[in-house]
């Protein structure tokens, strides 16, 4: 697993309030979380499908235990699957993960169909994103995840 953790974009700045309604703070840190594939995942078929099932659950269950070490803070993890919250009320807005990753990253973006995917520097389209964001400030957030890390090595990749 690969993770950054940035300032809120503009765009995410502007349009936190269509994002996280219920939110009573601001966005201070978005995390970049990237895993690579067993496989390219722009093929339409039922591996594809089962590996970004796994890639999904393995986020959500890194997402979780990172909102729990920052309880005294406001989290978020957006399921990459439909671009909404997972713990706060969705919004009028879904977060697009490709977006965000090219906003932070500038990683080279390709269309496949009718969607956008990332093309990363070392697996290619082999990459699942996801995002979170965090009302703590962004050296909380980068300690948190960096432990979370070093207790699980598992979630390394």
């Amino acid at each position: 697993m690969q993770y950054s953790v940035h300032p809120p974009s503009e765009f995410i700045a502007a349009h936190s309030e269509k994002l996280l309604p219920e939110w009573s703070h601001p966005i201070r840190s978005i995390v970049v979380v990237l895993q690579p594939a067993d496989r390219e995942l722009t093929e339409r078929c039922w591996e594809t499908d089962l590996q970004k099932q796994k890639l999904r659950s393995q986020f959500l269950e890194f997402g979780l235990k990172v909102a729990e070490s920052l309880k005294d803070h406001l989290v978020e993890l957006f399921d990459p699957k439909t671009g909404f919250p997972v713990l706060s009320g969705a919004g009028s807005l879904r977060l697009d993960d490709v977006a965000v990753v090219r906003s932070t990253l500038g990683y080279t973006i390709a269309p496949v169909g009718n969607c956008l995917t990332i093309v990363h520097p070392l697996w290619g389209s082999a990459v699942y994103p996801s995002i979170l964001m965090s009302s703590a400030e962004m050296r909380l957030v980068d300690a948190a995840v960096a432990g979370l890390l070093e207790c699980h090595h598992s979630l390394r990749g």
